[in-house]
Formats: C-alpha cells, sequence, structure tokens
C-alpha cells in the first residue's frame, strides 16, 4: 500500500483493534504508577507542549530555539513562548550561543533534567512491565514489530515533511 493512501476496509478494522489494544495496555499499566511518581509529576505544572520542549531536550541535548522548534513542528516564536514558561518555573536555561551571541541556546536545569529523566525512566519500566514474561521468540517478534513500526513512522515523517 503506498504511503497515505486511503486503507480499505480490513485496514480500518485492525486498525481499529490495535488502538482498542492500545487503549487496554495503557489502562492496565495506569494502576502501576506509584503515587508519589504521579503526584510530583500532577503538581510540575506543566502543559503537554512543555512536556515536549523538557522530552526533547532531555533526548537531544541541549539546542538553539530555532532547531527545538524545528523538532517540534511550532513556530519559532511558540517555541520561545514555551521555554520562556519553562524558564520562569526553573526547568530550562537560557544561554547565550558561544559561536553566535544573537541565537539562544536552550538547557535543561537541574529541575527540569530530573522530571525529564523520572519521566523517561517511567516509560522505560512501563515498557519493561510489558515485556516481562514474554519468551524469547515471542521478544524477537515484539523487535521485529517495533523495527516495523519505527521504520514505518520514519517514513511518515520524512513524506509529512516533503510536502
Amino acid at each position: 500500500m503506498k504511503k497515505h493512501e486511503n486503507p480499505g476496509p480490513a485496514s480500518q478494522e485492525l486498525t481499529l483493534r490495535l488502538l482498542g489494544l492500545s487503549d487496554k495496555i495503557y489502562r492496565s499499566l495506569e494502576p502501576g504508577i506509584p503515587h508519589e511518581r504521579l503526584s510530583m509529576w500532577l503538581s510540575s505544572d506543566l502543559t503537554v507542549a512543555q512536556l515536549r520542549v523538557l522530552l526533547l531536550l532531555h533526548t537531544e541535548g541541549p539546542m538553539r530555539m530555532s532547531a527545538v522548534a524545528t523538532h517540534l513542528g511550532i513556530a519559532i516564536s511558540t517555541a520561545t513562548g514555551l521555554v520562556d514558561k519553562l524558564v520562569a518555573k526553573t526547568m530550562v536555561m537560557r544561554e547565550d550561543d558561544p559561536e553566535d551571541r544573537r541565537l539562544v541556546i536552550c538547557r535543561l536545569s537541574d529541575k527540569g533534567n530530573k522530571l525529564s529523566s523520572d519521566l523517561w525512566d517511567f516509560g522505560r519500566a512501563q515498557v519493561e512491565r510489558l515485556l516481562t514474561g514474554l519468551t524469547e521468540e515471542q521478544l524477537r517478534q515484539a523487535v521485529h514489530v517495533v523495527e516495523f513500526l519505527y521504520a514505518n513512522l520514519a517514513s511518515n515523517n520524512r513524506i509529512d515533511a516533503e510536502r
């Protein structure tokens, strides 16, 4: 099937089935969230967009404001507003770019690094819960499926970027 082609009824049905199963997985994992972790994240008073910035800086490291905007697919002014709010919450630091003082480098503060590390570790722990108890053959199949999904996502992202 070509990318972004309208899927047939069987593909649509399978997609809905997969989405339903993923919902069940998420609901099954939710009770395993330790209360103290959940309250820490909820009390952080961060929006989803701000969390995306934190996790981007966590995974990619310090970057220019323009790179933050590009990675998240948002305008530089939007990225600047998000980062400004994270600076006010002491989650992110803005620094001058040593190569060009007109540019700004965004970097996680210790507080932002702690929260994003905790979130990342929590996500990895949830994946480990999903994989615990699988046989070696099931793990091989899971690796194959995830590699396939990742390749599909990368392909879709390239197609979207070309538009």
